[in-house]
């Protein structure tokens, strides 16, 4: 594509050398992934800013840079002052990709927790009204057959329209997507129309990034104000949780037509629990639309929120009940969400991604009423992240579980003894008692115990487990890996509870 005709309409783009005729084969806001031909983006990120790198960009043979302000650079690339290079690479983007977004209608889901639950349900609700879904979440990038690990939740906007394109030329008709507050707040969804946004609730997270939870809920908040400078573009319906504290404020603040859901009679959509156990629930779900009855193999409260969230989604795409309630049967489990752990000694093991309090607590009281004898919980809490939190953490571990077992997370650069020390310091003040020497037999007493190594922990729980109690282990979920240090060792919590049960056994 022509630079010109790539950068027509960007606002305050002025060119300071070169012309406008020359040929772009590529876009890039990382120096490394620069080739001849390529136009690159000098983006400040949270860490590092692009514009130390220009330089190398031009030596790697870039024929245009993109920059707020230039130093003295060799070569002969073009240069365009912007000034904003983030709104620039949105613009950029959309224009080299030739904006996807035309070709299919986009779902935006933000909060704190329930995003990707409700994007397998989303998807799979799309696929039985007979749609081609494509989704980009915390687990992975998917479409059809194709599915690839997420580096990120919510992509870079170029990168968001890289996989937009690739999406739409493969005929996907609605995507559906996962937005972080980070993503809000750096403009990553800025150039991207949404034709619906939900919120699913806000609680403590992320405040080693966001300044409070008022700053991470003006966030969040930017999703649903598409006409504000800044805002996320679209005409569609705003579908968000009134059950959630904030959820009335949202509303308030929304530029959208709203559909509320939550558990009130009040709310837009709402459901009744008709049944539930530890295999699954089942709801009479309420709309303007009518009603149906929902069947599913997700577990507890917590996951008929999700279903709600969804379901106020489809409906606002003009989805049918019948529809609705056929997608959410057909998804039998959601990967590291409440997800089960099949092994031969029948035990109940749950391995579940709650890694805030608010997490940890909704999980537990989820799981709480399901448990005919005691409640095991295995966790930790993540390093170079809110500290905060771990204490918090511990406490609600402590409170609503019979045993605990502490252990690391993914520690990172820190040291997980003191890590663990600050968790540990919640647990006690539960008024938990730590078992001596850390002895957890099987249908013992109550307490916690302190193991660091995650291995050994979540074998110590299994073992102590009877087919009458429930073990959940909280914080990794889906995730195949532990980070110690800056490596990521393989370590997947559904496995190494599966092999704990066979071991145990033996």
């Amino acid at each position: 594509m022509e630079l010109g005709r790539l950068i027509q309409g960007l606002k305050g783009a002025e060119l300071l050398r070169g012309d406008l005729h020359r040929k772009v084969d590529g876009v890039a806001y990382d120096s490394r992934n620069i080739r001849p031909g390529y136009l690159f983006v000098a983006v400040k990120g949270h860490t590092q800013d692009g514009h130390a790198f220009l330089q190398e960009a031009a030596d790697r043979g870039a024929g245009v840079l993109v920059a707020e302000t230039f130093p003295e650079i060799g070569g002969d690339a073009a240069m365009i002052r912007v000034p904003d290079t983030r709104e620039a690479m949105t613009h950029i983007g959309a224009r080299f990709f030739d904006e996807p977004y035309r070709a299919m209608e986009i779902v935006g889901i933000t909060g704190t927790n329930g995003k990707t639950s409700t994007t397998y349900l989303l998807e799979s609700i799309l696929r039985a009204a007979g749609t081609r879904p494509g989704v980009i979440g915390t687990i992975n990038y998917r479409y059809g057959k194709t599915s690839r690990p997420a580096p990120v939740t919510t992509p870079e906007s170029l990168d968001l329209m890289a996989v937009l394109r690739e999406m739409a030329d493969h005929g996907v008709t609605h995507a559906v997507m996962e937005v972080s507050s980070h993503a809000l707040e750096q403009g990553r969804v800025r150039g991207c129309p949404m034709r619906v946004v939900v919120f699913t609730n806000l609680s403590r997270d992320h405040l080693d990034y966001h300044s409070g939870m008022d700053s991470y809920f003006m966030a969040k908040s930017i999703l649903f104000r598409p006409r504000e400078g800044g805002g996320v573009p679209g005409e569609g319906a705003a579908v968000i949780n009134l059950d959630d504290p904030r959820g009335a404020e949202l509303v308030s603040l929304s530029g959208r037509p709203v559909r509320t859901y939550g558990l009130q009679q009040r709310c837009d959509v709402r459901a009744e629990i008709l049944s539930e156990d530890r295999n699954g629930l089942r709801a009479r779900l309420r709309a303007s639309e009518g009603e149906v009855v929902i069947q599913s193999s997700l577990i507890g409260r917590i996951n008929l929120y999700n279903i709600l969230a969804a379901a106020g989604a489809a409906l606002s795409l003009g989805v049918g009940l019948d529809e609705v309630a056929s997608g959410v049967e057909q998804v039998r489990s959601i990967p590291g969400r409440l997800e089960r752990v099949e092994n031969e000694r029948g035990l109940s093991i749950l391995v579940d991604y709650a890694h805030t309090p608010d997490a940890l607590q909704k999980a537990l009281e989820t799981v709480r009423p399901l448990v005919d004898g005691r409640l095991i919980t295995v966790f930790g809490c993540g390093g170079d992240r809110d500290r905060g939190k771990r204490p918090e953490m511990g406490r609600i571990g402590g409170r609503l579980s019979d045993l605990v077992v502490v252990t690391s997370d993914n520690p990172r650069t820190e040291n997980p003894l003191e890590i663990i020390a600050q968790v540990e310091d919640g647990v006690r003040a539960s008024g938990l008692p730590r078992l001596r020497n850390g002895t957890t037999d099987p249908g013992g007493r109550e307490g916690y115990a302190v193991e660091p190594d995650r291995r050994k922990a979540i074998r110590l729980a299994v073992a102590a487990a009877t087919r009458k109690d429930m073990v959940l282990i909280a914080g990794k979920g889906h995730e195949d890996y532990q980070v110690l240090g800056t490596e990521r060792v393989h370590f997947d919590d559904r496995e190494e509870a599966a092999i704990a049960a066979e071991v145990s056994s033996g």
